[in-house]
């Protein structure tokens, strides 16, 4: 068996691959994914990694992770990440967050995941927390 962070960087490879079957391969078959700031979005099962993954691979053909920071603590793994691309239409695909992963057996089981696109507008610190508080 290996360490989580060698599972991670495992992920990152079959990512930056675009190889799919790898990709699957890093989850459990139980796999769960909680998503706390868009509880819908959570899901159980590598079935649906497999269904985001070739939309993903699909649409943004030149997508590349990059796995800016990690720490392992038993078999959580704290993550930081930066996906980047282009989308069909031209437009650029970025994203950054962190994913919280727990490993077991050299498979992801589970994932807190806190990725999401980076909104490159030019709301300031205050009219972001005038929105939140306001509603509006």
């Amino acid at each position: 068996m290996t360490s989580p962070s060698d599972t991670v960087e495992r992920l990152v490879r079959a990512t930056n691959d675009h190889d799919l079957d790898r990709l699957v391969a890093c989850f459990s078959p139980e796999y769960v994914n909680e998503t706390p700031v868009h509880p819908a979005r959570s899901f159980r099962g590598r079935e649906q990694v497999r269904r985001n993954w070739e939309q993903i691979f699909a649409a943004v053909t030149d997508l590349q992770a990059e796995l800016l920071d990690c720490l392992t603590e038993g078999n959580s793994v704290w993550t930081e990440w930066e996906m980047r691309g282009t989308r069909p239409d031209g437009s650029r695909h970025l994203m950054a967050g962190v994913i919280i992963f727990v490993v077991e057996q050299d498979l992801i089981q589970q994932a807190r995941f806190y990725l999401e696109p980076v909104d490159e507008g030019t709301t300031t610190a205050d009219d972001a927390v005038r929105q939140q508080v306001a509603g509006r």
